[in-house]
């Protein structure tokens, strides 16, 4: 009879050594990234800190942008994202909930899905350019708040998509087999249990799209955006300021850049806010949603 060694069974010092190495690394990496998120906001609040104020929200640009505040740009943002959104998370959802519940593994279906996963690399810029050949010139709406908001759509159709897919694949199959045991049809099942199941995981992707709308740029060159607009559109069939254009424009095209950097980081700030603001929405609304489904 063989005997074993029970201190040769035993973990070696180095293993936990290196446990402990490796355990301080990723934590150093996971603070380093909270590290450089409060350095960049701490830094663009730093430098437009002076121009923050009241009236920078409520004034529109006066004096080729030199002067005044940015009440178009907010106006148009925010005009922007509900538009973009009200078009895209519809069209996303559905096909989603097709791709997902109806589809199943076809050839059809694995097109589609390709098709998605090929549109979401597409960079921003020839999205920009398909909107100003189809909706600007084709479709003949012209350069407007529409135009731009119809090409975001395209662009994001793929986030919400996938953020879409994921919540519903994250439902498991017996709230489908209880429903349909009970004599539900399969619209029923999905419109009834499997969409307000899976709501928390379709705002996630709903709020990604929204800072990637806020934060883009090229498409809205070929679109609608204007360089100085000091009033508000009447309807979308009009040009329109943007946070994120309006940024560009101070920085690349102002003729005293030292003059206009300060409301330029001051515009920055705002923006920056704004995209955090909708994702402390979500945030909120994905805790409230998930303890209610733990209460049940």
């Amino acid at each position: 009879m063989t005997t074993v060694d029970i201190a040769s069974l035993r973990p070696k010092k180095s293993r936990f050594v290196v446990n402990a190495v490796a355990k301080w690394v990723f934590r150093a990496m996971a603070y380093l990234i909270v590290a450089v998120l409060a350095g960049i906001i701490g830094y663009v609040f730093y430098r437009g800190v002076g121009v923050l104020s009241l009236s920078f929200l409520i004034e529109p640009p006066r004096h080729g942008m030199t002067e005044g505040g940015i009440s178009t740009c907010i106006y148009g943002t925010l005009a922007l994202l509900i538009l973009t959104t009200a078009i895209a998370v519809p069209l996303g959802v559905g096909a989603a909930v097709y791709l997902n519940e109806y589809a199943g593994h076809t050839r059809r279906a694995r097109a589609v899905r390709a098709a998605v996963n090929n549109l979401a690399g597409v960079p921003s810029i020839v999205f920009g350019l398909f909107g100003l050949g189809f909706f600007v010139i084709f479709l003949q709406i012209g350069a407007s708040l529409l135009a731009a908001s119809l090409t975001l759509s395209v662009m994001i159709l793929p986030i919400i998509i996938v953020a879409t897919q994921e919540a519903l694949k994250g439902i498991p199959n017996y709230f489908r087999e209880a429903s349909y045991a009970l004599g539900a049809t399969r619209w029923q099942t999905t419109s009834r249990t499997v969409l307000p199941l899976s709501v928390s995981g379709i705002i996630t992707g709903v709020i990604l799209s929204v800072g990637r709308v806020a934060g883009e740029t090229a498409p809205l060159l070929f679109t609608g955006a204007a360089f100085y607009l000091p009033y508000i559109p009447e309807h979308p069939k009009r040009q329109f300021m943007e946070l994120s254009y309006h940024i560009f424009a101070m920085a690349t095209q102002s003729i005293d850049i030292r003059k206009t950097m300060p409301i330029t980081f001051g515009t920055t700030f705002v923006l920056l806010a704004l995209v955090f603001g909708f994702n402390l929405i979500g945030i909120i609304y994905r805790m409230r949603e998930r303890s209610k489904r733990e209460s049940w």
